[in-house]
């Protein structure tokens, strides 16, 4: 008697397999998602159709534009307008809409279409793009946007709140543009694209003139600047107020860390270009001091991870560079287009500092109190991503004997935090270079704190604890 093998549909068995792995390891699953999303994109501009010339596009070029493109940074090693064809830019856009989305989002989105389902882990997995703490306890947070019952609500905001809030500033744009005389399909695709790189925080530009016809144009420059503090603030944020904007009461404590913090940096940074660049005519200097506060806020929300600028960066003073350097370094709001340690992250370190100065015990703001383990995790984010930004310094520079370090540390932590603002570095790179950089934008994209949760298979509990001893700190 012969025996039946039972076959099911490929399909099937395919979704099976991809639920089974993302169940197994949600963290390694969303890296594996997000490594596949730059693997098809770098095929894709890889393709004859994608370049202006006709030719197949060079490796290290597409999959530095690539990595670019998904990891939202606007870094660029080639000539966005006149590199890549129509079709080129297209798929570039659609990269950075994937990329925006975020990580663990991402895969949890796609989870949810191939199991049609969103079961406990992939509600687990987006929730930990909400708070990545939520991928060590359980998906338990404090954020009402980190609850497991709301995570649903999260991912339809994301969807909504990207296609309203670009769809609003590509219409508000494109007067700008008919103004001008430009014809309406360009202009519709203009405003479009403009919309798209602002509130994605990439900051790509695909006309030859860059934003130099738009430099004096306060309309116009401020609506990018909505779009990048739109993207910037965090899907978190957009989906608390837009729930209980009218009652900051509700607010939780993230959200409230996360605008306070967040407006705090914009004004000391915009500050600090008035005072630096004040006499610097080369970058917003030599201006009526209207047009130097107005370009010196501008600057400061693009040094977050906006990467649009009105002159080359690498004509700032050193000083501003050095400014610029630690504010991208911040980024943005977690679970948002920007990148960075994140203001949240600065915000418990100084709230740290603030409670051990006054002898107090425990870290509080707004009238509650923090986690200690909060501060260690804020710690971890600080020391991995210092860490990746030293290291990759330092390769960068063994590759390439001629750079200055000022202008390789400025790039190395513009793709570290996923600005996209160049001293003029990476135009000058060779293809190992390239893939360096490369790196260093997929590190700091897919978060310090997502990949040592995909690097430890699991967590150690310790049944006993040790003898307390105090070490000399300071």
């Amino acid at each position: 008697m012969a025996l039946r093998v039972e076959t099911r549909p490929f399909g099937e068995r395919l979704r099976d397999g991809f639920s089974y792995l993302a169940s197994r390891t949600p963290a390694r699953f969303a890296i594996v998602i997000f490594v596949g999303l730059i693997a098809l994109f770098t095929s894709l501009l890889s393709l004859p159709a994608m370049t202006t010339s006709g030719r197949v596009a060079d490796l290290a070029d597409a999959l530095f534009t690539a990595t670019s493109a998904i990891c939202v940074t606007g870094l660029v090693t080639v000539d966005m307008a006149t590199y890549w064809s129509p079709l080129g830019q297209v798929i570039i856009v659609l990269a950075t809409q994937l990329g925006a989305v975020g990580v663990l989002t991402l895969a949890s989105v796609m989870g949810l279409v191939v199991s049609r389902r969103l079961g406990l882990r992939q509600r687990l997995l987006a929730a930990g793009d909400v708070n990545p703490m939520a991928l060590q306890r359980g998906g338990q947070g404090n954020s009402p946007a980190s609850r497991l019952g709301e995570v649903g609500g999260l991912l339809a905001t994301v969807a909504v709140s990207m296609l309203v809030i670009e769809v609003v500033i590509a219409l508000l744009m494109l007067p700008r543009f008919l103004v001008e005389g430009v014809e309406f399909g360009v202009a519709l695709r203009d405003s479009a694209y403009y919309s798209a790189m602002a509130f994605t925080n990439t900051g790509f530009v695909f006309s030859q003139a860059g934003l130099a016809p738009y430099a004096g144009d306060v309309y116009f420059l401020s609506l990018l600047m909505i779009g990048v503090v739109l993207g910037g603030l965090g899907f978190p944020v957009i989906y608390a107020l837009s729930r209980n904007l009218a009652r900051p009461r509700r607010w939780s404590l993230h959200v409230k860390l996360t605008l306070t913090t967040t407006t705090i940096l914009f004004i000391l940074g915009a500050v600090a270009y008035m005072a630096l660049e004040a006499g610097n005519e080369r970058s917003i200097g030599g201006k009526g001091v209207g047009e130097l506060a107005f370009q010196s806020l501008f600057l400061s929300v693009m040094t977050r991870s906006g990467g649009f600028s009105t002159f080359d960066t690498g004509d700032l003073n050193h000083s501003s560079m050095l400014v610029t350097d630690m504010l991208m370094f911040i980024g943005g709001g977690s679970a948002s287009t920007a990148g960075g340690i994140k203001v949240t992250t600065i915000a418990i370190l100084f709230i740290a500092a603030f409670a051990e100065a006054r002898g107090n015990a425990s870290m509080e703001a707004f009238e509650r109190k923090i986690p200690g383990d909060v501060l260690r995790l804020a710690v971890s984010v600080v020391l991995w991503g210092a860490t990746t930004v030293a290291l990759s310094c330092i390769i960068l520079l063994q590759l390439q004997k001629d750079a200055n370090l000022d202008a390789v540390l400025f790039d190395v932590i513009s793709a570290f935090g996923t600005s996209g603002l160049s001293s003029g570095f990476t135009a000058t790179l060779e293809d190992p270079g390239k893939y360096v950089l490369s790196g260093t934008m997929f590190m700091g994209r897919i978060g310090t704190v997502t990949l040592a949760a995909a690097l430890a298979a699991s967590q150690r509990r310790q049944l006993f604890t040790r003898a307390e001893e105090r070490p000399i700190v300071g």
